[in-house]
């Protein structure tokens, strides 16, 4: 896989300030031929700010997914490049990539984006302009109904599915009574609505919420409303301070505190074997895919790690020190194999088809395990366009996530709250 970096004075005179990079195998039969003009899908990465290192892994992902596609034939004979672009994780930069894309790119659909403000400012510029939009976000938003039917998630579960899915296990094996304790963001004031919601259904109580501002360095006072009854300690903390969280988190309890339990979202990137990490020997973490490579997981998981680069640990084989986003960049290599799949049942050739693509994967259904769909089977629910699939609960051991439960998909579907497919587009 080859990536044509332009030097900077070189992509500020041929793009704008926005500097596109293409990625495209360097030999292709396809650029040999000349043969056919390429499928071309603008990336939206977080190549600066808060989004940084998923957007490094989320490239690295699709890099080694479109050299495949491209090794296989690309989509429907024509070679496929993926134009990037920073969206710095901004908000409003993103509603103009969107647009830039779609306008002086060329580009057929747009695909990326993982933090849900800036999926929520992108997702109507989309709409507007009639171009697919393939997120890799876990938003719950687009299945509540408050985005549009040009917006699309078939990769990756959101986040009410992943809550609704461990929460029995978590009740189970870990105790009823909960503290959340959060980062006040948009990340965790969406984990703090549906734990509220979701745990007293099944059983269990929420006894106290603490929110963190993001920027906090003083923990201390915020763990005081913690409390002291509480049997399970969920946590959903983000941002470059969670290693700092849950330092502080444990020497507050010194060795006494309730059972943990948080989403790995907060130590993606991180080895857990770091200092500091120490007090979370024995907790819990919701995993969308696996880490570590688990005794039994099929074939499909080797070929990925592979394929991306990573090891048995989760880290790059060039440089262990470089921790991967495993959990979340699959969703990138899922999403790039449903639009494959999609624009082949549509028989896509120009952006004039772009509406019987989205209607080629709003009739989708099952999507088996396989070489396009390592983290495990999938069901696709093309009125919400949102797609289900397993989820991974992993304790942390000596370093090590080891797999100790997987949620079905039927744990984690809940009602319909909208039909995109009765939307006119």
């Amino acid at each position: 896989m080859t990536i044509r970096n332009l030097s900077r004075r070189k992509a500020l005179a041929r793009l704008g300030a926005g500097a596109a990079l293409s990625l495209l195998p360097a030999n292709t039969p396809f650029i040999q031929a000349q043969s056919a003009s390429p499928i071309r899908i603008g990336f939206l990465k977080h190549a600066t700010g808060r989004g940084a290192v998923y957007g490094r892994w989320f490239e690295r992902t699709a890099a080694a997914a479109l050299r495949l596609i491209n090794e296989a034939g690309g989509i429907n004979g024509r070679p496929v490049e993926i134009i990037v672009e920073d969206d710095g994780t901004e908000p409003a930069r993103a509603a103009a990539l969107i647009e830039k894309c779609a306008v002086e790119h060329g580009c057929d659909v747009v695909f990326g984006t993982l933090f849900p403000d800036v999926v929520l400012a992108a997702a109507p510029r989309a709409g507007a302009l009639k171009i697919p939009y393939f997120i890799v976000s876990e938003t719950h938003r687009l299945a509540s109904g408050a985005l549009n039917r040009w917006t699309l998630q078939p990769g990756i579960t959101d986040v009410r599915a992943q809550v609704t899915a461990v929460a029995p296990f978590l009740l189970e094996r870990l105790g009823r009574k909960i503290a959340f304790v959060y980062s006040d963001d948009a990340f965790g004031r969406t984990h703090r609505d549906l734990v509220a919601a979701v745990m007293p259904e099944i059983g269990g109580e929420v006894i106290g919420q603490v929110a963190i501002p993001p920027d906090e360095t003083r923990f201390a006072a915020r763990f005081s409303q913690i409390p002291r009854t509480a049997e399970l300690l969920y946590h959903a903390f983000v941002g470059s301070g969670a290693s700092a969280f849950v330092s502080a988190l444990g020497a507050y309890f010194d060795g006494q505190g309730p059972a943990l339990f948080g989403f790995i979202d907060g130590f993606e990137a991180v080895d857990l074997a770091g200092p500091g990490l120490a007090f979370l020997e024995g907790s819990y973490f919701w995993e969308g895919m696996p880490r570590f490579q688990q005794p039994g997981r099929l074939a499909y998981d080797r070929f990925f790690r592979a394929a991306v680069g990573v090891d048995e640990n989760g880290a790059s084989l060039l440089d262990p020190r470089k921790v991967a986003t495993y959990a979340h960049m699959f969703g990138c290599w899922e999403t790039l194999w449903v639009i494959k799949a999609g624009m082949e049942a549509a028989r896509y050739q120009s952006p004039a088809d772009r509406q019987r693509l989205v209607e080629a994967i709003e009739a989708m259904t099952d999507l088996a395990e396989s070489r396009a769909h390592p983290q495990g089977p999938k069901r696709f629910n093309g009125k919400t366009h949102q797609v289900f699939g397993l989820h991974y609960v992993s304790q942390l051991r000596g370093g090590r996530l080891d797999l100790v439960h997987t949620a079905p998909i039927a744990a984690g579907r809940y009602p319909d709250a909208i039909d995109y497919t009765a939307m006119p587009f």
